[in-house]
Parts: C-alpha cells; structure tokens; sequence
C-alpha cells in the first residue's frame, strides 16, 4: 500500500506535470523561450489587450468582449452592436497611453447600417474601475462609403506618441477605390482621440478628398506597429502571392490595385505590373503569400537581440515571421502546434509578447525560458 506521503508525492507530480503539458519551449534566435496559456476557449479572437495590473481583454469578432484573467474569461458589458457576417465583427482593441489613469480604449468592429451594409468604424471607451462594462462608449469614426460586402475591413487601431490615432481600412473587396481618395477605402486614416481632423494631415482641405486619410493605396491591412522612432508600420494581404510590409509615410500613394507582386486568384495578372512613378514601394513582401495578420515592432526588453525587429503572425502558414536588417529580410519562423493561425501579437509592458492563436481559440504569452 502507498504511504500517503507518497501518493501526495504521485499527485504533486501529477499537478506539474498537467502544468507542463499546457507550455511549450521553443529554441529561436534569441534563445529558448517558454509559451504559456493564458486563456483558452475562445470562439474567434481578433485581438488581445494585456492589461497593467494582469490579465488581459480580448476580442471575439462574434461581438465578445471578455477580460481574460486566472483562468476564467469574464464578459465585459457595453460593447457597441456589431456586425458579424465574413471578416467582419468586433475586431481591434488598444488601450490609451495614459490608460492607467484614465481607463480609456479603443475597439474597432464592423458598425451595422440599415440595408444589411456594414464600415469600419472606431470606438472610444472607459472600463469601469471592476473592468465589468464599457462607461462612456462613443463612435468617433466610421469609414464611408458603407459596404454589404464582408471582406477586407483592416481594423488595426494604433495612438501615436502626440495622442493621435492611425486606424487602417481595407479595401471591402473593392480594389478600384484603393485609388479613390473620396472614399476611405484602402487607406491608413490619422483622427484625433475625439474623432476630429488633426489640421496637419496631408489632404485638409483639398476638395473631393477625406481629410482623414494619412496614406492610401492599399488592399487589406491587418497589422500596424509603431517602432523606436514613432514610425508606423503595417502588414497587409496582398492577392495570390504580394503580400506586403509597408513603412508608411504621410500622403503617399502604396499602389494597389495599379502594382502588386501578387496576381489574381485565377492567375490573371493585377494592375500595371511592380512599379509606377509616384507609388511607394513594399520595405518586404511575400511570394507566397503567408496572410499575414497582426504585427510589432519589438522593443528588446527581454530579447535584446529582436530589438527593432519586426514580429508579424501568418495566418496561412502558422508561424510568427521575424524581420529584420536593411533591405528587410524574414530570416526566422518562430513555429509550432500553437502558432495555428496568429490572429494578432503585441508586446505587454513587461516586454513579454502575448500572440493569439485563433485556430486554437488560445491567447499565449511568450517568455524567456529561464
């Protein structure tokens, strides 16, 4: 018979090992590190919010908000009515810089319309000091022209260092408008925290265009990260083959649907070719086409050796590519079974990254080893 000491022994080891069995350590560039779950059992999650005091918000594109925190996932009330029909729902969400002292944030989601159409809209809000519901939940954009179509929202939202906010947009499946800056199809977008024009964007004032728009020329945008330097970067889906890492610059033209490295779907050649007068170029892009989806530009807090480099999830081939070097090249693929399908990655304030598995329904956090 076993001595109780014993089978304490059996179950102690039983208990960390069930532990282990819900980690995994990777060898990468930078050396070992240990993914960790962080919440599970989600039902499509579009992006995750770690949380200064622990925890974290995440998005369903169902419509959910739920804080995610000791093993439970706790609905968060007051989110604004979306719509969620293809690629469209509840999607991004970032807290403000000053978040800790004013608990405000930002989402954005596919706002409803009469007639079945669908935009992109931004969202401001404040979580209540419980983090139970949203207070004070007010839309302070909303791309147009409205859309029935269900693909191709963008839906990255990032605050600059002056407090402003750079939302991309996609194209809603309509490359044609990519072109039209009379619509906000296809655009980055720079808005103030209440929604208004900041006067130094590059188009205030000229007729017929958005003064909203920041740069334009572009098809889907699902990723955007500031670097050291405030700059803004963004991945974007191009068609078959052409997707893209884009260093954006005020008031330029990126080009699609004139070039593309991609093609059509049918294999039908897109646009004019690579290159055009007046169109900026990708800093990378893939051929294949991995999807690429949320994006950073890692700080080097934990992982001296990523500093500056670019971290971007694959939603087509499963892994988390790391760029880095100029020209802009992708020498390492972080994979394994839980990077299925990396819907979005960020880095907490602690400089540990945080990545969403959607294909698992799984928030990770990623540390190093030892």
């Amino acid at each position: 018979m076993f001595s109780r000491s014993f089978a304490a022994l059996i179950l102690a080891l039983s208990f960390f090992g069930s532990i282990a069995a819900a980690q995994s350590v990777l060898t990468t560039s930078a050396g070992q590190v240990r993914l960790e779950i962080m919440a599970e059992g989600l039902d499509t999650p579009w992006a995750v919010a770690p949380l200064p005091e622990g925890g974290a918000l995440v998005t369903e594109r169902g419509g959910r908000l739920v804080l995610a925190r000791d093993g439970r996932l706790d609905p968060v009330a007051g989110v604004p009515r979306v719509r969620a029909s293809g690629q469209g729902g509840l999607l991004d969400i970032t807290l403000a810089r000053d978040f800790t002292q004013s608990r405000r944030l930002y989402l954005t989601y596919a706002r409803p319309q009469p007639g079945g159409g669908a935009g992109t809209a931004v969202a401001v809000a404040r979580l209540s000091p419980d983090n139970r519901r949203l207070e004070q939940v007010r839309t302070i954009f909303e791309a147009a022209p409205v859309s029935k179509g269900g693909r191709h929202f963008g839906s990255r939202v990032v605050e600059a260092a002056d407090g402003t906010l750079f939302v991309t947009l996609g194209d809603r499946g309509e490359g044609a408008t990519a072109q039209d800056r009379s619509n906000h199809n296809g655009s980055v977008i720079r808005i103030r925290p209440d929604g208004s024009v900041p006067g130094d964007n590059p188009f205030v004032g000229q007729s017929g265009v958005r003064p909203e728009i920041w740069s334009w020329g572009h098809r889907n945008p699902q990723g955007a990260g500031l670097d050291g330097q405030g700059q803004l970067w963004i991945s974007e889906h191009g068609a078959k083959g052409g997707d893209e890492i884009n260093l954006i610059r005020k008031g330029t033209n990126y080009g699609w649907p004139v070039i593309s490295y991609g093609v059509e779907y049918s294999g039908k050649k897109i646009g004019e070719g690579t290159h055009k007068a007046g169109m900026e170029q990708p800093r990378f892009y893939w051929d294949p086409s991995i999807a690429p989806s949320g994006l950073l530009v890692y700080s080097g807090k934990l992982w001296p050796r990523w500093r500056g480099h670019i971290l971007v999830g694959s939603l087509k081939f499963d892994h988390i590519a790391r760029l880095s070097g100029a020209p802009l090249r992708a020498p390492e693929q972080i994979k394994s079974p839980e990077t299925e399908r990396v819907r979005d990655i960020v880095e907490a304030p602690d400089g540990t990254i945080w990545f969403i598995s959607e294909g698992r329904g799984t928030v990770y956090r990623m540390r190093p080893a030892s």
